[in-house]
């Protein structure tokens, strides 16, 4: 039995009812997996029900309460005559569509060198700047456009104009095949790469290992391009500062 359960008990010195042990038992569950911080969630149980306390609501209040976080992303689950369960989605920010997305997004402008801290912290700054939102795990999917969006638009003014286009159009491989010739343009354009040079060249010059740069040959995979992205993204922001002079290519060297 949780805290809340036994002090409400106690304090009216009778069994709680099932009706609000259910309540109770599901704001708790929602609670943790929302993973909110107990000074937040204190904060939201006064601002929805004007009371710190489960103890203090009445049954309409633990309802109201329950709604709230359900807008959040909680989903409780029946089955088996069993509450208090919850689906994947958003109540996990790890598996969230959203965040996965917006994630790997905020990663591949870090190796554009438009983002100077891939965290997830600053990741979530962003979102609630764009979400209105205090946690990226407490947004409304229906919004996820605006966040999702705003990084694909993004993307683009930094020379990635595959990340606008309609994903389901692309494969991951593909994708993450434009993102390297995307860094690799900016290498170019800082003077860090030959201007002759492709993907596979680039690989081999500045990353010291050769790559499939072909995404329509069978030997290519989506990893392989994933790898190159975050190595020509290193070189792109330890060097642009001071960057040093193009290397050569083999043909060239003596």
């Amino acid at each position: 039995m949780s805290a809340a359960l036994k002090l409400a008990t106690k304090a009216k010195g009778a069994p709680i009812s099932p009706y609000r042990r259910s309540m109770i038992a599901k704001i708790n569950v929602a609670k943790a997996q929302l993973r909110m911080e107990e000074a937040d969630y204190r904060a939201a149980l006064v601002e929805v029900t004007g009371h710190n306390s489960l103890t203090k609501c009445s049954d309409a209040q633990l309802a109201r309460m329950l709604e709230w976080l359900a807008s959040k992303g909680f989903r409780a689950v029946q089955g088996g005559g069993q509450t208090g369960s919850v689906r994947g989605g958003l109540a996990s920010g790890a598996t969230h569509p959203m965040a996965r997305k917006a994630r790997a997004l905020w990663i591949s402008l870090y190796h554009l060198n438009a983002v100077e801290n891939p965290s997830e912290q600053a990741l979530e700054a962003f979102a609630k700047r764009q979400l209105k939102c205090e946690k990226l795990v407490w947004a409304n999917q229906r919004d996820a456009y605006k966040l999702i969006e705003a990084l694909k638009a993004w993307a683009v003014r930094e020379g990635w104009p595959e990340a606008g286009s309609n994903a389901r159009t692309q494969s991951p491989m593909l994708l993450q095949a434009t993102l390297c010739g995307a860094i690799l343009r900016k290498l170019k354009a800082a003077g860090i790469a030959q201007p002759g040079w492709d993907l596979l060249g680039a690989s081999m010059q500045l990353c010291g290992r050769a790559i499939q740069a072909d995404p329509g040959q069978k030997d290519a995979s989506t990893a392989d391009f994933q790898r190159l992205a975050e190595q020509l993204g290193t070189v792109l922001r330890t060097r642009s500062a001071g960057a040093e002079p193009p290397l050569s290519p083999p043909s060239e060297r003596q």
